[in-house]
């Protein structure tokens, strides 16, 4: 029998539920402050994360640091993975209310540090205080979910999650935009920090309440220093792989075999044993986490990029064209966190990988002229849509198969195989697009080339396009116990 069948149905399906516990969901009294709590604190990264993209530029230009351009984005990954398996620790022995209030004081600390920085050094330097904070923040946010909520309201939650970056990426460009040109790049990050008090306000007293402290009464047991030391060392060799593959020299050599050295062993080590073969059940599913975002992220990076230097749209009709994505993305999450669609979860991610695949696929058929620019949108709509039913999906069965005393560490593990897989492939790609005559690229796919070789892109998007279907495969592997 395969993991399809519909045996599984029994596996995946939810715990009954009276109807009078469905009414109203995440927002019933019980749960609402938690929720809008929790929600606004990922609508703040949010915006912040579709907001910096826009005023990066400026502030490297004033700073004189374009040449360090590309480490204000990496330096925030690099110590978010260590984050991440901090947090996963700090919340499995004390509970996630430690982790959570000081990932967002340093995450806010970190946008104060860079908005006032007189130097491109001390703006890295934020960044990668900020990105220690995102790292703290994200797995502790899936903890509180793990105790917070029962089971069957678990899917709409994270939905919310999902639902809250929509608005921030249609209107998050345009409003950093407006702001660096009338106020100045500082504001950006100056006035982010002001917002986060009041959900920690609202979230804080109801994460004491319900999810504070350890699973059990046991006394908490110290830090497992092996996994904090794996954790430097995939936060090391990422940043060292990132480098090799933005500098193609034969130089670039060292760095990068030092830095797979260094990050091969550290992911195995971190990430549940058996995820690099596709071992059935939580391995495959922290790794087809990191397929989906890898393979679609990395190819997104370049779809502005084709259609400026190839169809002659302007920045912000390129940029247009994925906002409709939001939209999608949002209601695949919507459409996964319904009960009825629980005996169906891993028919659907299958299917949503299928359509990830088809889209990064037909995005360079802009390639040809007599092809109208708006296949794009029509294709990334469709990719999102199956994006928001995997990654919803992901989310809901790792925190169903960890136990409750797991599920910082398993969090961490979800979240650096969605981090380190984005970075890794990004990186693959812009290594093959510069190859392949597409100019110089950065960790955000910008160049400074007006005519990059159209070779260039399909050397980007039909790669990814077969890893997204390879994802398609795992997919079929998510139960555990199936023959």
């Amino acid at each position: 029998m395969s993991a399809l069948e519909p045996r599984d149905a029994e596996v995946a399906a939810a715990p009954l539920v009276p109807p009078s516990e469905l009414k109203g969901g995440v927002l019933r009294a019980p749960y609402r402050a938690l929720s809008l709590g929790i929600v606004s604190v990922v609508l703040l990264i949010a915006f912040e994360a579709t907001a910096v993209g826009t005023a990066m530029p400026v502030a490297a230009r004033e700073l004189d640091g374009v040449s360090l351009y590309a480490f204000g984005f990496s330096a925030y990954f690099t110590t978010s993975l260590f984050g991440m398996v901090l947090s996963g620790q700090w919340a499995d022995r004390r509970g996630p209310l430690g982790p959570l209030a000081g990932g967002i004081a340093a995450f806010a600390a970190g946008l104060l540090l860079s908005g006032t920085a007189q130097a491109m050094w001390m703006f890295i330097l934020g960044r990668a205080v900020q990105g220690l904070g995102g790292g703290l923040v994200i797995v502790a946010l899936y903890v509180v979910v793990s105790r917070a909520y029962p089971e069957h309201l678990r899917p709409s939650i994270l939905a919310a999650f999902a639902a809250s970056w929509v608005v921030p990426s249609v209107v998050g460009p345009l409003v950093s935009g407006t702001v660096t040109e009338h106020l100045g790049w500082r504001w950006v990050f100056i006035g982010i920090p002001v917002l986060v008090v009041a959900p920690l306000a609202i979230a804080l007293p109801q994460i004491r309440q319900r999810a504070a402290g350890p699973v059990s009464d046991a006394p908490a047991g110290p830090f497992d220093r092996r996994r904090i030391k794996l954790a430097l060392g995939i936060s090391l060799g990422a940043g060292l792989l990132q480098y090799a593959g933005q500098d193609l020299r034969w130089l670039s050599l060292l760095p990068a075999a030092v830095g797979a050295a260094v990050l091969v062993p550290a992911v195995l080590g971190l990430l549940p044993r058996g995820t690099y073969r596709a071992a059935r059940g939580l391995p495959s599913v922290v790794l087809l986490r990191g397929i989906a975002a890898g393979s679609f992220i990395a190819a997104e990076s370049f779809v502005p990029l084709m259609l400026v230097t190839q169809r002659g749209l302007s920045p912000t009709m390129a940029g247009l064209s994925l906002a409709v994505g939001g939209a999608t993305w949002a209601l695949g999450s919507y459409v996964q966190s319904r009960p009825g669609m629980e005996p169906h979860r891993t028919r659907l991610m299958v299917v949503g990988m299928l359509l990830v695949a088809g889209s990064i696929a037909a995005a360079p058929t802009v390639l040809i002229d007599a092809v109208p620019v708006w296949t794009v949108a029509v294709a990334w709509a469709f990719g999102c849509l199956g994006m928001g039913t995997v990654i919803g999906s992901t989310s809901v069965l790792l925190l169903r198969l960890s136990p409750p005393a797991d599920a910082g560490a398993n969090s961490a593990a979800l979240q650096i195989s969605d981090g380190l897989s984005n970075a890794l492939l990004l990186a693959a790609g812009g290594a093959a697009f510069a190859a392949l005559g597409g100019g110089m690229v950065d960790a955000h796919g910008s160049t400074g080339v007006g005519g990059s070789h159209p070779g260039a892109f399909v050397a980007v998007f039909l790669p990814m396009a077969a890893v997204a279907l390879v994802g398609a495969w795992v997919g079929t592997r998510l139960r555990e116990g199936a023959s």
